[in-house]
């Protein structure tokens, strides 16, 4: 059997306004500057340390679990404000389905923010496997989530594909098996080259994943 495996923040998910209005909102309580958007966006695939990391920095890192707890109890209150599927990413969802071929999530975001989130989008019932940072006890740029993802599903890795946004979702990916796919429309880090990456393709759009599907067989191509 296989399978279609996406990343969320970055892939899957525009996360990136609800995290960063956390952001702005925890450096406001801290009396510290916020971070220019597009500064703050491309680093919200790293979570809330990377985000932390880019508006406090070193000077603050004795501090950084208390500010980790306030963003994240900050960010769980709007996990949903302004949170949307990326552009061409429902219609993607909706030829899967139509497929019949299955789809899950790999994050490194932890269960809590993860199934709620996916749920108050209508997606957690739609997906045929969700695994977040913490439900094993390895995360990415380790196989074992992706392939705890495809056990859940029963699907094979050398016919499966996982989408991510970062060198780590790549690199989980290859070690998993899978064929990886780099999703360059996402939170991509200033300085970082997705070609880096050696991912098997790349898009640059949710909808540029069907002819990679169809090429592998996944899915007709008049569905592409």
């Amino acid at each position: 059997m296989s399978a279609v495996l996406f990343d969320l923040d970055g892939t899957l998910l525009d996360t990136a306004p609800d995290m960063v209005a956390a952001l702005e909102q925890l450096c406001s309580e801290e009396a510290q500057p916020a971070q220019p958007f597009d500064l703050a966006r491309a680093h919200v695939s790293n979570g809330s340390i990377g985000l932390l990391n880019i508006a406090f920095g070193a000077p603050w890192q004795d501090q950084f679990p208390r500010l980790q707890k306030r963003f994240l109890e900050i960010y769980e209150s709007r996990l949903d404000v302004a949170t949307v599927l990326f552009p061409g990413m429902q219609e993607l969802l909706d030829t899967l389905d139509g497929a019949g071929l299955s789809w899950g999530i790999v994050t490194n975001k932890p269960a809590f923010l993860t199934e709620p989130l996916l749920d108050a989008l209508q997606l957690l019932q739609r997906c045929a496997a969700v695994v977040s940072g913490d439900t094993l006890a390895e995360r990415k740029p380790h196989p074992a989530p992706i392939l705890h993802a495809l056990n859940q599903i029963n699907a094979v890795p050398g016919r499966s594909v996982y989408v991510g946004d970062a060198a780590r979702d790549i690199q989980a990916g290859a070690a998993a098996g899978v064929t990886t796919v780099a999703a360059t429309y996402g939170y991509i880090q200033p300085g970082d080259n997705p070609s880096d990456w050696c991912a098997d393709h790349s898009i640059d759009h949710p909808g540029d994943l069907l002819s990679i599907l169809a090429g592998r067989g996944m899915i007709s191509a008049n569905a592409s």
